[in-house]
């Protein structure tokens, strides 16, 4: 069983409230994600520390549901 896109926003939604979140799903299959997330809360924030912040926003779902997850995590105003 898959997650849908829109729970996978909304989760990620709740955990930065105010961002900017999008998914794509990779492959057709609904287990394997693209997850581009813009948020203040990433500033001074090393990238590892960004995913970390989105995976525990994922929670369960991540290994159970997602099986793969592509994450591009930014600040406002980083390229």
């Amino acid at each position: 069983m898959s997650i849908s896109l829109d729970d996978v926003q909304k989760k990620v939604l709740a955990r930065f409230p105010g961002g900017q979140v999008s998914v794509r799903d990779m492959t057709g299959g609904g287990d394997h994600l693209e997850i581009v997330v813009v948020s203040e809360l990433f500033e001074g924030v090393n990238r590892i520390g960004r995913h970390r912040m989105v995976y525990e926003a994922l929670g369960s779902a991540v290994g159970a549901e997602i099986h793969a997850a592509k994450l591009v995590t930014r600040a406002p105003g980083e390229e």
